[in-house]
């Protein structure tokens, strides 16, 4: 069981605000470990990794390979050639729309992209010219949990290659790449308690290995000439120029963290506040969430609307009362589109929030329509 003071004393964010901060699906807040990490990876290992041949350059080098060790073994990837650093999730896969999607794909062929769909739903939609199939892990807007292992039996028994976003999984839950048997998978350092600037692919070696580079630049190269040029090995084809060393280092310090927590007691205590925030608004009228009336389905967000009130106005009055929570369509305008709701307000937990900050988000939520003109 989480002893939630002694959590957050490990983070300094809560020291220094009262504010309620109920916008974790979007970013994470630090432990002070990832912080000292990063900071003293600057103070004692600050160079250009792979580019010196003396002991401090030869630091940063190790330090950096080592952070992909700790990423490939966290989410059980078979090797480290199958872990490439990038800046996000978005950026992860825009990489795979840059480099891999161009080599499988010919004129006629389709791409699959999940708003939020059934098995049944993504049987039916397969055809033989679907060669992907994109679909997030945890919805962002829901919470819910899709069948990543079933949808990639479906779609390897159809040809078709799945490419998910972790990015609101991989946080929240164990997550064994080889045992979802994903052909790529994404997902983001600020949304699991490391520094904005760091993210992850996963891809199978066999795809890296065939696709080309989509960056330029050092260390994607291992000989140049006027004529052409031959690529570094894998992974380091994917990371030109400078890489990211700190935020690696602090990557595995954040890591490293969630499993001194473990993810039995994280979920555990992320079901309690959603439980909690559910039963609240149940006796709050005229606000209806999205998704399942169960906790444990919900992952941390809790989506919904007030009847009459603009998202806009609902999030700029929890401000107003040093509440954050997040407005807008959350990156899923299509979503909404097929709900019929143009916008939502989100609150998203994690295991280091209170009781008392539900209550105080519960106690605003119920007083918002007044404040907006409207009786009982």
């Amino acid at each position: 069981m989480i002893d939630v003071n002694k959590v957050r004393a490990d983070f300094p964010f809560f020291a220094a605000t009262d504010l309620a901060y109920l916008d974790n699906s979007a970013t994470s807040q630090n432990p002070k470990c990832v912080m000292d990490a990063e900071w003293q990876f600057y103070v004692d290992s600050n160079a250009n990794p792979f580019r010196g041949i003396y002991e401090l350059s030869e630091r940063a080098t190790s330090a950096y390979e080592h952070g992909r060790e700790t990423v490939k073994d966290f989410i059980h990837a078979k090797s480290t050639k199958e872990i490439v650093f990038t800046r996000n999730a978005s950026e992860s896969l825009n990489l795979i729309a840059y480099s891999f999607a161009p080599m499988v794909l010919e004129e006629g062929d389709e791409i699959l992209v999940s708003i939020l769909v059934s098995v049944e739903m993504v049987q039916k939609a397969l055809t033989p010219k679907t060669k992907i199939f994109a679909i997030t892990q945890v919805s962002n807007i829901m919470g819910r949990e899709n069948d990543i292992k079933t949808f990639a039996k479906l779609c390897h028994d159809n040809g078709t290659y799945i490419v998910c976003d972790g990015a609101q999984s991989v946080p929240h839950m164990p997550v064994d790449v080889q045992d979802l048997d994903v052909d790529f998978l994404a997902f983001s350092g600020h949304k699991m308690l490391a520094p904005m600037g760091i993210g992850v692919l996963y891809g199978k070696e066999e795809h890296f290995a065939a696709m080309p580079p989509f960056l330029t630049g050092g260390e994607m190269i291992s000989t140049v000439s006027y004529d052409g040029m031959t690529l570094s090995e894998l992974p380091h084809k994917f990371e030109a120029g400078t890489v990211n060393a700190s935020g690696s280092v602090a990557l595995e310090a954040a890591i490293r963290y969630i499993q001194s927590i473990g993810f039995e007691d994280i979920q555990a205590r992320e079901t309690m506040l959603c439980k909690r925030m559910l039963d609240g608004i149940r006796d709050i009228p005229h606000v209806t969430v999205l998704g399942s009336d169960k906790p444990e389905e919900h992952h941390g967000i809790i989506t919904f609307k007030i009847d009459g009130v603009h998202p806009h106005d609902i999030s700029a009055i929890f401000a107003d009362n040093n509440v954050a929570v997040r407005a807008g369509h959350h990156c899923a305008q299509p979503l909404h589109i097929c709900i019929g709701i143009p916008s939502t307000t989100r609150a998203s937990v994690m295991f280091y929030n209170t009781e008392e900050e539900v209550d105080r988000f519960l106690d605003i939520l119920s007083q918002i329509r007044g404040a907006m003109g409207y009786g009982d």
